[in-house]
């Protein structure tokens, strides 16, 4: 079996561990839906909506040729990065209005929003990975475009979504629930978790796939895995004690003065202990 397959088994016993180590965290995760289930948390998130997008300042929009999307969810991808590349020409135009001093890229200034964020992970039999669908709404229950999500994603990880493996935000019906959720495509999870595994294996430490690998997806999408997980996953071990020296107590000398039996007695000096 290859290194990275993760079989519906295996995925339930990382679930659990990460359910155990989450309630000791008050991080908020739980299981839904019975045995073939799913991992689940809401969060709120203040986002910046920002129309500008860095992805379209180095020329070109995401990455969508993962061989699962179907026709329809491709159409969806290029009309997204035709709208956003629509929406930074405009932008970049009257950035250039007011300011022609130099050539570096300034982010708009978006408006702030508090966002309700869910997030689902579930187990793809397809891929043999874990998935990450999720969705987002305004307080007022108004559900985020794609385009929005796009725009939403911090400007540290727009370049890694265009660049890197977690290149694919696309749109799908939700497998359980029938309800359309965004989703990170698993098409290459293989390829960035496969030196993480090894590394693991190599150095004969364990590792759980679904925390490993939420750790490196989850912020893209403003998810982030506490640090305490690890604490807790991989304790640090006890302190090495240190074996009592065996070296015997003198005897004291019978006068009881505390003197040691081969020293001088503190009460008569011409008597040996």
């Amino acid at each position: 079996m290859s290194l990275c397959v993760l079989d519906e088994e295996k995925f339930h016993l990382c679930c659990q561990l990460l359910l155990q180590l989450s309630e000791q965290l008050g991080d908020g995760w739980s299981w839904e839906g019975g045995q073939e289930g799913y991992l689940r948390k809401t969060a709120l998130r203040s986002v910046v909506i920002d129309s500008s997008s860095v992805w379209d300042y180095e020329g070109g929009g995401a990455d969508t040729s993962c061989p699962s999307l179907s026709e329809q969810q491709e159409g969806e991808q290029e009309q997204a990065a035709v709208d956003a590349s629509a929406d930074t020409d405009s932008i970049k135009g009257d950035m250039e209005d007011e300011d022609e001093d130099d050539g570096v890229c300034v982010a708009s200034a978006g408006s702030s929003q508090l966002l309700q964020y869910e997030y689902h992970i579930l187990h793809s039999c397809s891929y043999s990975t874990p998935v990450l669908y999720f969705r987002a709404c305004t307080q007022e229950g108004r559900s985020l475009s794609l385009e929005e999500v796009w725009s939403s994603v911090h400007p540290n990880y727009r370049l890694r979504l265009q660049n890197s493996p977690l290149n694919t935000i696309t749109m799908q019906e939700h497998p359980l629930l029938g309800q359309p959720f965004f989703m990170l495509h698993p098409c290459r999870t293989e390829e960035f978790m496969r030196p993480v595994l090894q590394a693991a294996q190599d150095q004969h430490r364990p590792v759980n796939y679904v925390l490993s690998w939420l750790s490196v997806v989850g912020p893209v999408v403003g998810l982030d895995v506490p640090l305490k997980y690890s604490t807790l996953l991989h304790p640090a071990p006890p302190p090495r004690q240190h074996r009592a020296r065996l070296t015997p107590s003198p005897c004291v000398c019978q006068h009881h003065c505390g003197a040691p039996l081969y020293g001088s007695c503190i009460t008569n000096p011409t008597i040996r202990g």
